[in-house]
């Protein structure tokens, strides 16, 4: 029979809305009348993505969170930002304590939550190794006999007798990493901290971890947006929506759980607006890596992406103008496409015209993460004709690529070349 490490018993975290003063008299008054008459606080600076009760003032993080957790388990704990994830894992770090119900954890752990969690800025790497040690409760002659492991799983040994405040954010994780993993605990709790580093370390990461789980019976509880590294990695998942644990269990029924709800999201965000009736994008097809995409499709980093668009001419268009934003989750602009980047420029079109569109990006080496493609038709960039946002939602995943694209200073985050052309 296995054993239970870690029990959540009817778990709920609350958050207190408009407790904390907006700086103006003002402001104080229209959220106090918004909680006395229900009604949404205009001030309000929290996501309520989570369960809320505007009444009694309450944002519910977690909501009746209930699981077992089994030695040796590799879990993957998915869910959209906002879900609980990081609040589970913070209570179960004991960073905070749960607003009602309990967590039973068998074991010492050992939690990486955010870069440079348990780290003194003033201390050296090597510093820092018998601080994060201690803390764990270990002696100081059971850290001496795996400084050198750590240091050398980190890959820093020239830097380890200089202050983590030098360090760079790739630095900072690898040597978090080696030291969550290589340090007595029998927890590991990881949250998406791995997306700082190289894919070459990331991948070296997910090795180890397979390898503490499997040969050491050590319990792991990593969080990704990255589906095919917890797919890959994972036995158990478990997947959060706004607070709720929705399904648990094997990982590849949670996933297939999670990109079911997302496909349902999708079809709700996406929206087409036509200004006008001179044309309109009749179809849109989608390919990487040789495969056509759907919602949720896969892209590989270092893959590139094409695009197919069908336009039919109502009416007279002069200067045909097409845009495609690339967006983050987050609604952010990565990067945006036009056909005069790419050196196409049409004729005036006439009624009845139909014009396919194929644009094929450079080989993309976006961090792994969820994106979205926007596509706009109009004239000249003075005169708009047909807009559909979010048109495709597409994943990110982790290949062997190593480098990725250079950002941008200002509001363009990455510039991706483009080839286009017309039929």
């Amino acid at each position: 029979m296995s054993e239970v490490v870690i029990r959540a018993e009817n778990v709920y975290k609350e958050y207190n809305l408009g407790t904390i003063g907006y700086g103006t008299l003002y402001q104080d008054l229209q959220s106090w009348w918004a909680r006395i008459r229900g009604k949404d606080d205009p001030n309000a600076a929290v996501s309520l993505s989570g369960k809320k009760d505007y009444k009694s003032g309450k944002f519910y993080a977690l909501s009746d969170v209930s699981f077992d957790i089994n030695r040796g388990d590799l879990v993957g704990i998915i869910g959209r930002n906002g879900a609980g994830k990081s609040t589970l894992l913070k209570i179960l770090s004991r960073i905070t304590t749960p607003t009602k119900g309990q967590i039973k954890i068998k074991g010492r752990i050992a939690s990486l939550l955010e870069v440079g969690t348990g780290f003194h800025a003033e201390l050296t790497g090597r510093e820092n190794i018998y601080l994060n040690g201690t803390i764990l409760g270990m002696k100081k002659r059971e850290i001496d006999r795996k400084l050198d492991e750590i240091v050398a799983f980190a890959g820093i040994e020239e830097f380890i007798d200089t202050p983590v405040k030098r360090y760079s954010s790739g630095m900072y994780v690898r040597l978090a990493f080696s030291v969550a993993a290589h340090l007595d605990s029998d927890i590991l709790i990881l949250d998406e901290v791995l997306a700082v580093g190289d894919a070459e370390f990331q991948k070296k990461c997910l090795g180890k971890m397979d390898d503490v789980a499997k040969n050491q019976g050590r319990t792991v509880l990593f969080v990704s947006h990255n589906m095919g590294a917890v797919k890959s990695l994972c036995n158990v998942g478990m997947l959060l929506r706004n607070g709720v644990n929705v399904k648990s269990g094997d990982i590849q029924d949670v996933i297939n759980e999670y990109m079911v709800l997302n496909q349902a999201e999708q079809n709700k965000l996406s929206e087409s607006v036509i200004y006008n009736n001179k044309a309109i994008i009749s179809a849109l097809k989608y390919f990487s890596g040789g495969h056509e995409l759907n919602n949720d499709g896969a892209v590989l980093m270092g893959d590139s992406l094409e695009i197919e668009i069908d336009i039919d001419i109502f009416d007279k268009v002069n200067d045909l103008s097409i845009s495609i934003d690339i967006r983050d989750q987050y609604d952010d602009l990565i990067s945006h496409l036009t056909n005069e980047d790419g050196e196409l420029y049409f004729s005036p079109l006439a009624k009845s015209d139909k014009k396919k569109v194929f644009i094929k990006t450079e080989p993309i080496n976006l961090s792994p993460s969820i994106y979205y493609l926007t596509i706009w038709i109009g004239m000249g960039h003075k005169e708009s004709i047909q807009l559909i946002n979010k048109a495709l939602r597409f994943v990110i995943e982790q290949s062997d690529i190593v480098h990725r694209t250079r950002p941008l200073p200002g509001r363009m985050k990455v510039f991706i070349s483009s080839e286009w052309k017309a039929i």
